[in-house]
């Protein structure tokens, strides 16, 4: 039996949202979308020091967020998408609610401006 609001745990959706909670590893998410980066480049624009942005590289990791290669002696970070592709999916179940919501929105507004202009015809 399925349970409505639980995800396979396959997809790890409670780390990659506990990764994606912290604005400095969203910015390094964002730095490395146009490839792979050493930890001192990564480290570069941040006011931390590169030991904090080693550990937020590891959360990141161990979301599967990014991946963490060898090359001689420094080891680029690398994005992967992947998990980040099945927190999107789970969130696009709620866009038929946001969209009704929006909608429903839209239509007090313009209900309201139509009593709005009506008074001031009246005045």
């Amino acid at each position: 039996m399925e349970q409505i609001g639980y995800t396979n745990p396959q997809t790890n959706l409670d780390a990659v949202f506990a990764a994606l909670a912290d604005p400095t590893r969203r910015a390094i998410l964002s730095r490395l979308a146009s490839g792979g980066l050493s930890v001192n480049e990564i480290a570069a624009p941040f006011e931390i020091s590169q030991p904090a942005v080693s550990k937020h590289l590891k959360v990141l990791e161990r979301a599967g967020l990014i991946e963490r290669g060898v090359d001689e002696q420094r080891r680029p970070a690398r994005l992967k998408a992947e998990k980040m592709a099945a927190a999107v999916e789970w969130l696009e179940e709620f866009r038929a609610f946001w969209d009704d919501s929006f909608d429903q929105l839209d239509h007090i507004l313009t209900q309201m401006k139509q009593t709005k202009a009506k008074e001031a015809d009246h005045e």
